[in-house]
């Protein structure tokens, strides 16, 4: 039984997140500190009483659930010693991912997440761009319906999530105007989604260029174990700087359900959603439908990994 280890991105955030880990392990206490020490801002008092509004503005969303996830995957990597086979990230989990696998140091990737982030709401002013998920759309469908309402302004896969779920990205009313036709076209529904920017579309050009400098100075280790690239859904190839695809991920769609594929060729049949929320277990369920999942964010998930892998 391989272990893959994933990571959630945006839309997992909630107030009160990361606070029983927090409260009962000094390992999760030490990662809210050095994440707080280095953004000179009080992590565990955002993640604990930040209002929804707070915690929806992605230079606070993404360095936010970042700090929780760490925090988790430090706690559970303590008591049950994991040894994926490989693992992966939601958009900004992906740096989550990163860390746990020793690759970048955590002090450095929550201060390149608080400005990407903010980087991501500069290019583009709040309520100009806005992201929906497409449901009961194949993807072939999705692209199709994005090409046809050029017109209305941008707008493109941002996620292939897996199980008819695309989730598209781009100027608001060219985003709208795409949900409408994909309704038109068959689909079960198009949800707005509630986050501050458009996310993984060419929109992010501008965001991409400011990160790239902050991204090539983080210094780079050895990977403790493969991480699964949501750019390209293979593990980071050798001599490739993480840099470069981290930079490439900010305006190119995640590839998630190629991702989940890869990593359960890659051996990985047990899936541990490590952070908050249970959004990523759901998909893989939905994608390699044999898989084992479970979800680790708080102490009490503590027995019910045990018991999935023994």
């Amino acid at each position: 039984m391989g272990i893959g280890l994933i990571f959630p991105g945006q839309a997992s955030q909630f107030s009160g997140m990361g606070k029983e880990l927090f409260d009962s392990s000094p390992i999760a206490r030490a990662v809210f500190e050095e994440a707080s020490d280095a953004l000179s801002l009080d992590v565990a008092a955002l993640c604990f009483s930040g209002t929804d509004e707070d915690l929806r503005m992605t230079q606070n969303t993404q360095p936010a659930i970042f700090t929780v996830s760490v925090a988790a995957f430090r706690v559970l990597d303590s008591e049950i010693s994991l040894a994926p086979v490989c693992v992966a990230g939601h958009s900004l989990g992906e740096y989550s991912a990163l860390v746990a696998a020793d690759v970048f140091p955590l002090r450095d990737s929550v201060r390149v997440l608080r400005s990407r982030g903010l980087y991501m709401q500069d290019a583009v002013p709040v309520g100009v761009g806005m992201m929906a998920a497409i449901m009961g759309l194949s993807a072939e469908a999705v692209e199709t319906v994005c090409s046809e309402i050029k017109d209305k302004g941008i707008v493109s896969p941002a996620n292939y999530n897996g199980g008819d779920q695309v989730v598209i990205s781009g100027n608001r009313e060219a985003v709208l105007a795409a949900c409408d036709a994909a309704k038109a076209a068959g689909a079960k529904r198009a949800l707005p989604l509630p986050v501050s920017a458009p996310f993984h579309c060419s929109l992010m050009g501008p965001a991409a260029d400011r990160l790239a400098p902050e991204l090539r100075a983080i210094p780079q280790r050895p990977f403790r174990f493969p991480v699964v690239a949501n750019v390209s859904a293979e593990p980071y190839p050798a001599g490739v700087p993480a840099a470069e695809m981290l930079i490439r991920q900010i305006e190119s769609p995640v590839r998630w359900e190629a991702c989940i594929r890869r990593m359960h060729a890659l051996g990985a049949s047990t899936f541990i959603e490590i952070g908050p929320g249970k959004v990523l277990s759901g998909l893989v369920k939905r994608i390699e439908r044999e898989s084992e999942t479970a979800s680790f964010g708080a102490p009490p998930d503590m027995g019910t990994v045990r018991a999935l892998i023994g």
